[in-house]
């Protein structure tokens, strides 16, 4: 089985016809320039160390050399294949707000930061479940797609920041819902969870009602509620400042609790305030623990060994050579005779 990790890499290729074609070009609009300078024959005398062939070998060989590092950093990759493995767990999708009220820090660092570091722990213990992520503001959408990739989920997880998404807002039943569709056939009978993380503030649409349909289709959903009642400032990124409404005055950004334990009562689910403890992450386990799991299907690679050193390796060999090739004619090798030598030493 062979493959690419980077694939998407490989349209950098695409560089190398391009650069064909701009050589092409450059030499025949060199070779006007020589021939309107005066006879062809007359300045190749003239130019006696120029060397046409040296040229084209040489651009050759960085083309081939670009080639390879561009092969290379699609990450060639080549194993037995993959194959299925059967897993005994459940479906979980997180949905973490990201708004700018997340950076409130009434939790250390941050009340993103905070959920972001919940989740880490969380995705830590689902050593046999599926995870998927979808990050909501004044919309949402999937970050990640459910998936038995602990690697991955982390790794977007670390990427996560409130300027992906530009509007502003709460929209929790937009986030259930597209977490709703995250999980594929609804039909399969596998234990399924969505865990909201979020302040609950500016609250938009009907999530009460989405968790409903959400327990309906026979997803638990629970809340985790990030920050304190009384509140925080949001601090601006980058100064020492922090958000202001119209009139000048401070916004103080606020756990809306009543909200979150609305909306895990519907979903049929537990509501808890994430606070600098862990009893957030506890809880949570604890109740993801009662869910019934069941046989999981997960597609793997098996075997996938790293080739790219050998393409790295390959153009630096080609580079070097190309290095030491010089443009011009070297009349002291020109010169050299090795063959002639030997015959003057033997008479």
């Amino acid at each position: 089985m062979f493959r690419f990790a980077n694939i998407e890499m490989l349209w950098w290729l695409c560089i190398i016809p391009i650069s064909i074609v701009a050589y092409i070009f450059y030499t025949r609009l060199k070779k006007r320039q020589l021939s309107e300078f005066g006879d062809p024959n007359l300045v190749a005398q003239l130019m006696p160390d120029a060397s046409k062939s040296r040229s084209v070998w040489k651009f050759s060989m960085l083309l081939l050399a670009l080639g390879l590092l561009i092969i290379a950093s699609a990450r060639p990759q080549y194993g037995k294949g993959d194959i299925s493995i059967k897993r005994q767990g459940i479906e979980v999708m997180v949905a973490l707000d990201i708004s700018n009220s997340m950076m409130a820090e009434d939790v250390a660092p941050n009340r993103l930061g905070r959920a972001k570091q919940l989740v880490s722990k969380l995705v830590d213990d689902m050593e046999d479940d599926k995870v998927g992520m979808v990050v909501f503001a004044g919309n949402a959408f999937t970050q990640l797609p459910i998936t038995c990739d602990r690697i991955s989920a982390k790794m977007f997880l670390s990427t996560i920041t409130p300027n992906l998404i530009r509007t502003q807002g709460t929209a929790i039943g937009a986030a259930l819902q597209t977490s709703m569709l995250s999980f594929g056939d609804l039909e399969q009978k596998v234990g399924r969870a969505i865990i909201i993380i979020t302040d609950g503030e500016n609250h938009e649409d009907d999530a009460v009602a989405m968790a409903k349909q959400a327990n309906e289709q026979g997803i638990q959903v629970f809340v985790v509620g990030i920050g304190k009642p009384d509140g925080a400032p949001i601090p601006i990124s980058g100064t020492n400042d922090h958000i202001k409404d119209r009139s000048g005055q401070i916004v103080i950004t606020r756990l809306n609790e009543e909200m979150c334990q609305q909306i895990a009562q519907a979903g049929k689910g537990v509501y808890v305030r994430c606070d600098n403890t862990n009893t957030a992450l506890r809880t949570i386990q604890k109740e993801l623990d009662k869910i019934a799991t069941s046989e999981l299907d997960s597609t793997v690679y098996a075997d996938l060994n790293e080739q790219y050193q050998s393409f790295v390796l390959l153009a630096f060999l080609i580079l070097l050579v190309e290095f030491f090739i010089m443009s011009r004619k070297n009349h002291r090798l020109i010169r050299m005779d090795l063959f002639r030598e030997s015959e003057l030493k033997n008479k």
